[in-house]
């Protein structure tokens, strides 16, 4: 029976043979993805990613761009994101 913390679907069940011919559970945490656009659907660059403790930990420069969207959206649905407001101002 593994252990109350490894009961639990958040953990990836590897099963590894041991040299004697038994076979035995290891427990891995999954990789979290990594950022991506809300509107393309592409990777975020700049963006932090990794376990909660480590993001947590980096310095506040490391964990997202300080711009206007920056963290959700990528640098060219930006610019056209701020273009059409602009646009729309000028109407």
């Amino acid at each position: 029976m593994p252990r109350r913390s490894q009961r639990t679907n958040s953990l990836k069940k590897i099963k590894k043979r041991l040299p004697g011919g038994l076979y035995v559970i290891h427990y891995k945490k999954e990789e979290p993805s990594s950022a991506i656009c809300a509107e393309c659907k592409k990777h975020l660059h700049g963006v932090a990613s990794g376990s909660f403790t480590d993001v947590k930990n980096a310095p506040r420069s490391k964990k997202k761009p300080t711009r206007l969207y920056g963290g959700n959206l990528c640098a060219a649905c930006t610019k056209n994101k701020i273009s059409q407001e602009i646009f729309q101002k000028k109407r």
